[in-house]
């Protein structure tokens, strides 16, 4: 580790912020990995001041969208070109295995080079006319857009924000979560090296309270991309409502995994392993509530169980680790207290239920049996390793256990009889269902929650204009004045 406090990427340029030293440790041993110089109230409104002048500046303002492009498609191969470097940030600032950091890493690029593409292909539209006029519909950018973004998959969170926000001809101030500060300073680096007009993006970690507020009650931030808590969300919600200012919240999530009897076992397991154990469950699409129908219930549980005991834990550069260590101490405290909890409830814990002896921040895998769906187990987000399993008897009952919750993110289902999945799919109030696969992802398919997980989508090729305000021109083809005027 350096001496030296890392600078940060305000409004183009490398500079200490003003803001209180930011620490990140890495979550293996809780060794000192690096001091950001974190961002002020100040840096912000300087760097939205600066986004504002930049995206109205010919260099930017006067470009065509193959031409806007052209930077995306920069970005992309920078990402591509330091996806190591970035993912060896990335594990050494979360914790996460090497494996996911690059592909988190190599999934960043892609969002540049998808949202690239197609900016390029994006059309407006000459509306049908029903009078002596040509109707058109037009978008324009919205302004500066403040992007903020979780600890738990930073690069391509970050990505997933700013590459359709400057896609759409805007300027993007990008807030990192202060659990995760060193990634975003990657990103600034390679988009500086894209030759991104200067003042378009900015990189400004710090703290939430002070940065993320002054970022969503700016009169000059157009709209805020958020994704992270559910209380959180609410707050910047109350302020942009304010504001009369759009927002996106992707937010929290109590994600249902359901078995059918008539399921694939061996791929029903492990695709329920992965959908909750891996990111050791820091993840909003975990899959954390698991309904097994009754006639297979304990033949699977057990097997699972075994599964899971045989997992392996441990130092997340090892190719070999399936569950690496939690962001921080706190935060593994407050997974051991939602376990102390479920034990409270009468939970009977079938797996894990400690933290790992030894140095780093490393929880086993859990798996909580003898609740039922009205427990807090069930029902809160505890976003750790923790598995609660519960019995259903026929459709009815699964989708009526499945979406009593405040959330409604993501679901899993695991049958073979397409119809019943295609029923039970089409009743869950769910953002995103997999069927027999779980957490898998595509830059082109919409992604969000409903209820409590958020408003909004982000992907797909239509998230440009989520970072748009539409317009409507009339042009008037008749050479007689108006009727209602009378003769001239």
């Amino acid at each position: 580790m350096s001496d030296a406090r890392k600078p940060i990427f305000i409004a183009g340029e490398w500079r200490p912020g003003s803001g209180a030293d930011m620490p990140s440790h890495f979550p293996g041993d809780g060794t000192l990995t690096a001091v950001v110089a974190a961002a002020s109230r100040a840096d912000a409104e300087y760097a939205i001041a600066a986004g504002k002048d930049a995206m109205m500046a010919p260099a930017w303002r006067d470009l065509k969208p193959h031409e806007r492009a052209k930077y995306l498609y920069a970005i992309a191969d920078g990402l591509a070109d330091r996806q190591e470097q970035i993912a060896q940030t990335q594990t050494r600032d979360t914790g996460k295995t090497l494996a996911e950091t690059r592909a988190l890493a190599a999934s960043a690029s892609a969002t540049f080079r998808y949202f690239g593409a197609a900016l390029e292909t994006l059309e407006d539209d000459i509306t049908p006319a029903r009078g002596d006029y040509l109707t058109m519909s037009v978008h324009e950018p919205m302004g500066v857009i403040a992007a903020i973004t979780p600890w738990n998959s930073p690069i391509a969170s970050d990505a997933q924000k700013v590459a359709p926000a400057l896609a759409a001809g805007n300027a993007v101030v990008l807030k990192p979560s202060g659990w995760s500060p060193l990634v975003c300073l990657e990103l600034a680096k390679v988009i500086e090296a894209a030759g991104l007009p200067k003042g378009l993006f900015s990189a400004l970690p710090g703290p939430g309270r002070e940065i993320g507020d002054a970022l969503v009650r700016h009169e000059h931030v157009a709209k805020v991309a958020f994704t992270g808590g559910t209380s959180t969300g609410r707050a910047i919600a109350r302020a942009a409502a304010d504001k009369l200012m759009p927002v996106s919240l992707e937010l929290g999530g109590k994600s249902p995994t359901v078995v059918f009897a008539d399921a694939d076992r061996a791929q029903a397991i492990a695709g329920i392993l992965f959908g909750i154990f891996s990111s050791s469950g820091q993840s909003c699409i975990a899959g954390s509530r698991l309904f097994v129908e009754r006639a297979i219930f304990d033949p699977f549980v057990e097997e699972l169980v075994a599964c899971t005991k045989a997992l392996r834990v441990g130092d997340p550069y090892d190719p070999a680790t399936q569950v690496a260590p939690l962001i921080t101490r706190e935060h593994r405290e407050s997974v051991a207290g939602h376990v102390g909890r479920a034990r409270e409830e009468g939970g009977e814990i079938l797996a894990g239920g400690d933290a790992l002896e030894g140095t780093g921040y490393y929880y086993l895998p859990t798996i909580v049996a003898g609740l039922d769906n009205q427990s807090d187990t069930a029902q809160r987000e505890i976003f750790g390793p923790v598995l609660t399993v519960m019995p259903f008897d026929d459709e009815d009952d699964l989708v009526a256990q499945a979406n009593d919750s405040v959330y409604g993110l993501a679901a899993g289902l695991w049958s073979s009889d397409y119809r019943k999945i295609w029923r039970v799919a089409c009743r869950l109030q769910i953002g995103t269902v997999w069927i027999n696969t779980y957490k898998q992802f595509s830059i082109a398919t919409p992604f969000g929650g409903v209820k409590e997980s958020g408003i909004g989508r982000e992907k797909g090729r239509l998230g440009i204009r989520q970072y748009m305000n539409q317009k409507s021109l009339y042009w008037g083809l008749s050479d007689n004045p108006l009727p209602w005027a009378g003769p001239a």
